[in-house]
């Protein structure tokens, strides 16, 4: 009976996380992590909480218990970045981050945090690189991606440093953060309690902004200035890595510098890659007619094995190599042409712009509705009705294409969404 009752409290937490748009499919593996990282009645009350940001009073309201207590509990998980604490209009928020990208990587970003990360460490391999429901939902659910590629600016030239957006640049998210934190990297983490990490730097995943704020303020990362992190940035592009951050255009949370061995999001990258996990950058690799020497360097620098070789086809020298670029596998990140001592590639635009969601709640409603979850966005039946939340979420879907407006209204099956998005529309056309 026991047995049952500890089960069917992470049942109601698996059931809570998977109202988020990347949610986490249950399974025994799933409910033996939750047990590692919250207590029984942890996992109980955080079951209860609402999806938007709230106060520790309407965390009170709902558990009913005092706001002292309510406090004292919220607190306690933010400190093991279970929570993140954030300020908001001036005052106190929490907030539960979903499993990726948020409290599964910061229970092993900081070492020594009371949690036995070997265990979690298997189990996290188990769930994530054996088991395939979790990483496939999280990177290939739908067109919109949790994550995006950032370009190696120094591999871009001539008109393609002039196409390349602040937005797509790593080094403009640092230089206009209000806060960096840098911590231990999840993945490599987790594959040296495995045996498996490469030899690529562990102190180099970065956070910004308002969760940059929260897990400095806990102790998950450490603070640093701009200065400390563009040349941790330089670091992470010279040893040949890449950067995958927030699929947003403002105020990126997150940027990994990732390898192919060990980071989640190149290994679904390259399990998945007909479904296009990750958003590419708006540039290609291109291989020149001339000056490849077929070395292999590059093949052996892409993390997602989009560069292979081939035969030459010189006749003058029949074993002669060359290489060659599978463009449905390119992210455009840069790191072949970084690793190519030739001069033989380069990075050109693609055909069509990747389109980027403008911020957290723009990517967020995407997702939702090419999930089937919008519903959980807007009716979340653990929070008092918030006008200025529902405003934002509408704001977001009425300036979507009509295909993904008529997704929104039949997954809410909502008169008032109906009514707005016709009210638009006679305005348009009356206009």
């Amino acid at each position: 009976m026991a047995h049952a009752t500890l089960k069917n409290s992470y049942k109601r937490l698996s059931d809570r996380l998977n109202r988020f748009p990347q949610g986490a499919p249950p399974s025994e593996l799933l409910f033996r992590i939750l047990e590692t990282l919250f207590t029984r009645e942890e996992a109980a009350l955080v079951a209860l909480l609402p999806i938007r940001p709230f106060s520790a009073a309407a965390a009170a309201g709902i558990w009913g218990r005092t706001e002292a207590e309510a406090q004292g509990i919220l607190e306690g998980l933010a400190s093991r970045g279970m929570l993140l604490d954030l300020e908001l209009q001036g005052g106190q928020v929490f907030v539960l981050p979903p499993p990726m990208a948020g409290f599964f990587e910061f229970s092993m970003m900081r070492v020594g945090n009371g949690y036995d990360q070997k265990l979690l460490a298997e189990l996290f391999h188990q769930y994530l690189n054996v088991e395939e429901d979790f990483v496939k939902a999280l990177f290939a659910g739908g067109e919109t991606q949790l994550g995006r590629v950032f370009v190696n600016e120094a591999a871009l030239a001539g008109d393609g440093a002039l196409q390349v957006l602040d937005y797509e640049r790593a080094s403009e998210v640092i230089r206009t953060a209000t806060h960096m934190g840098v911590g231990t990297c999840y993945c490599r983490h987790k594959m040296e309690h495995l045996g498996r990490a490469c030899a690529a730097p562990m102190d180099i995943c970065m956070t910004f902004n308002g969760t940059a704020r929260s897990l400095i303020k806990h102790g998950v990362a450490r603070a640093v200035r701009a200065g400390e992190g563009q040349d941790l940035l330089d670091a992470a592009r010279g040893g040949g890595l890449v950067q995958f951050g927030e699929n947003v255009r403002d105020r990126v949370a997150f940027i990994c510098n990732c390898c192919g061995c060990c980071c989640e999001a190149m290994l679904a990258a390259k399990r998945f890659a007909v479904l296009n996990p990750i958003a590419t950058t708006n540039f290609m690799a291109r291989v020149g007619t001339e000056g490849c020497t077929g070395c292999g360097k590059c093949v052996t620098a892409c993390p997602v094995e989009a560069m292979g070789l081939v035969a030459a086809g010189d006749p003058r020298q029949p074993r002669r190599m060359k290489a060659r670029l599978d463009a449905t596998l390119c992210l455009g990140c840069g790191v072949c042409v970084r690793a190519c001592p030739g001069g033989a590639l380069s990075l050109e635009a693609r055909p069509a712009r990747v389109l980027t969601p403008v911020n957290t709640a723009h990517r967020a409603v995407l997702m939702a509705i090419e999930r089937g979850k919008l519903q959980n966005l807007i009716f979340d039946n653990q929070a008092h009705w918030n006008h200025r939340a529902m405003a934002a979420i509408l704001g977001v879907i009425l300036k979507l294409p009509p295909i993904k407006q008529i997704l929104a209204s039949r997954q809410m099956k909502s008169r008032y969404l109906d009514r707005l998005l016709a009210d638009r529309d006679r305005v348009r056309r009356d206009g």
